[in-house]
């Protein structure tokens, strides 16, 4: 049995225009159909629907997870400074925590994600080498002071999220848990209806020695990753490498200076010289936690920014300004070239390479050099891939040129190995009573996130869409208007209610039902049935949502069709 819910005495307010501020398809319809409330920016109030859909991805995330071994439990959400300041992370995410005191000065966060303290119950409740592996998760609350929070609630300051983790004493038992969550996510995405991709990412801050993204395609999406058209590769872009090959440099002359007045940026020195700015080597500046640093990458072509910096992580970069060229006569600004730097590293994209020569600045004003020479004129300290990729960039499996896409981040995977247990000395007593380092991985779902990317991706003209395991109800069952239309509708949606299926029924009164068929085809449940015209003959029409296919039905027709899953 299960409880009918009746429109007639369900809170939801819908509406017909969008809402001025939504941008993105999972704003407006979310907000339109009653779902969700703004009440400030980034931060929102699910409403008896959505909470419903909310419910049903946390179940099958539950469910997936249990099935895997995973113990569930629940932290704090206010968490104390030191946890984080041990681990060297309250820097490290600096803006983007929330910070407290309580009234004794004791300083607290509102915890944005919980290795730290994860870490530390395992430390206080596991001693040996026989309580492992274990793989604990929880689906909570989590807190990010987001600059910008956009796009409804795919990048709120409050969102819901699954983290777990795995404990192990072996690098063998961490790959073991690492293969159980990947699996476990594939599962759970697939039954949540979401079209998605498994691409290689970055660690980052995280470290480790491995990550992989989940990634749903969309519009919407903050993600941008590539695809081999000619094999199974895919990667987040700032994951992306690039092999390049030494070339011979003996055939290029030597260093020649020339007069290029009023030339400081690529575009205007490519016009003096009249050759493609994929001859030039562009300098960029960046300090890496204060210290200026020069970044090579060729001329037509940008600098990643968020590349560097996960490459660099932690350490913080950021643009070098005009202050910082005072009292730096070998930076000329404009003019930067990488022969004859002193006291600066020198990082540069794989595509400088060994015998690559390039036009790049002569360190003086309104002055160039030609033949520049890796190798012969000047060396790479690091080669860091470093350039925003672009379409057509060479697949680093097979050659061909890659497709650009962009996606929701719903999910991430890391094999964090022993950066936490380190910084907590979480040891067990291993099997020949010494103590062994634990291993930990480090896995997560957007569970907030996976409700907007399913808007984004099942949507249509008329509104939302969702698969049947995530709907709030299996049936949507309109009357049209009359009292015997109503009565129908009611007693209809017993039946179906007392042989499991989930139904909201829309009763009410003084509703025209053309406004009821505009909100049942806006709120999206895969079913429509209608007790309309010829219910006084006891005959239903039904309605696939998704197909828009439509079929008269009796009543018992009707209650046997949607009596039977899948």
């Amino acid at each position: 049995m299960v409880q009918v819910q009746r429109m007639s005495r369900l809170m939801i307010k819908t509406l017909r225009d969008d809402p001025a501020d939504a941008e993105t398809l999972n704003h407006k319809l979310l907000v339109r159909a009653g779902y969700v409330r703004r009440t400030a920016a980034g931060i929102w109030t699910w409403l008896p629907l959505g909470k419903k859909v909310l419910e049903n991805i946390t179940r099958v995330v539950r469910e997936e997870m249990d099935a895997i071994g995973g113990q569930e439990v629940l932290l704090p959400a206010l968490l104390p400074k030191e946890s984080y300041d041990a681990s060297g992370r309250y820097d490290e995410y600096g803006d983007l925590l929330f910070k407290l005191k309580d009234r004794k000065g004791a300083e607290y966060l509102l915890g944005p994600t919980h290795e730290e303290i994860f870490t530390q119950v395992v430390k206080d409740q596991i001693t040996s080498y026989k309580d492992l592996p274990v793989i604990l998760y929880q689906i909570q609350t989590k807190y990010r002071d987001e600059a910008r929070p956009r796009a409804g609630v795919l990048r709120g300051r409050e969102f819901q999220m699954k983290d777990s983790y795995s404990f192990d004493t072996t690098d063998e038992g961490l790959i073991e848990a690492y293969q159980l969550h990947r699996a476990a996510y594939i599962r759970i995405f697939e039954r949540l209806g979401l079209d998605h991709r498994i691409v290689s990412a970055v660690s980052g801050a995280m470290g480790g020695s491995a990550s992989e993204e989940f990634l749903a395609p969309a519009p919407a999406g903050e993600d941008t990753f590539v695809d081999c058209p000619a094999c199974d590769y895919a990667a987040n872009t700032e994951a992306v490498t690039f092999k390049a090959t030494p070339a011979d440099g003996s055939a290029h002359g030597p260093v020649e200076e020339l007069d290029t007045p009023d030339t400081p940026t690529i575009e205007t020195l490519a016009a003096h010289l009249g050759i493609p700015a994929s001859a030039t080597l562009k300098n960029l500046l960046v300090k890496v936690d204060g210290e200026i640093v020069a970044v090579g990458v060729p001329g037509d072509r940008e600098v990643d920014l968020g590349k560097l910096g996960e490459h660099l992580a932690p350490a913080v970069v950021e643009l070098v300004t005009a202050e910082d060229f005072e009292g730096r006569p070998d930076l000329v600004r404009g003019y930067v070239g990488p022969q004859g730097l002193e006291k600066v590293r020198y990082i540069a994209d794989p595509r400088i390479a060994p015998g690559t020569a390039w036009v790049t600045g002569a360190n003086k004003p309104d002055t160039h050099a030609r033949n520049v020479v890796c190798g012969r004129d000047f060396e790479v300290d690091d080669y860091l891939d470093v350039v925003v990729v672009e379409a057509g960039d060479p697949c680093p499996k097979c050659g061909t040129g890659l497709k650009l896409d962009r996606a929701i981040e719903i999910g991430h995977i890391f094999q964090l190995g022993r950066k936490f247990a380190d910084a907590f000395q979480l040891d067990v007593l291993g099997q020949n009573g010494k103590p062994v380092r634990v291993t930990m991985g480090s896995y997560g779902i957007g569970v907030s996130r996976a409700v907007a990317a399913l808007a984004e991706q099942t949507a249509d003209e008329q509104g939302l869409c969702w698969p049947r395991e995530i709907a709030p109800a299996d049936v949507h069952l309109v009357a049209a208007g009359k009292a015997l239309q109503t009565e129908l509708a009611l007693d209809v949606a017993e039946k179906l209610g007392a042989a499991g299926v989930r139904v909201l029924v829309d009763d009410r009164a003084g509703v025209s039902p053309g406004v009821k068929f505009t909100d049942a085809e806006l709120i999206g449940v895969p079913k429509i049935l209608v007790a309309g015209r010829r219910s006084a003959e006891g005959v239903l029409e039904l309605k696939d949502r998704r197909t828009g296919e439509r079929e008269e039905l009796t009543v018992d027709e009707a209650i046997a069709r949607l009596t039977v899953r899948g």
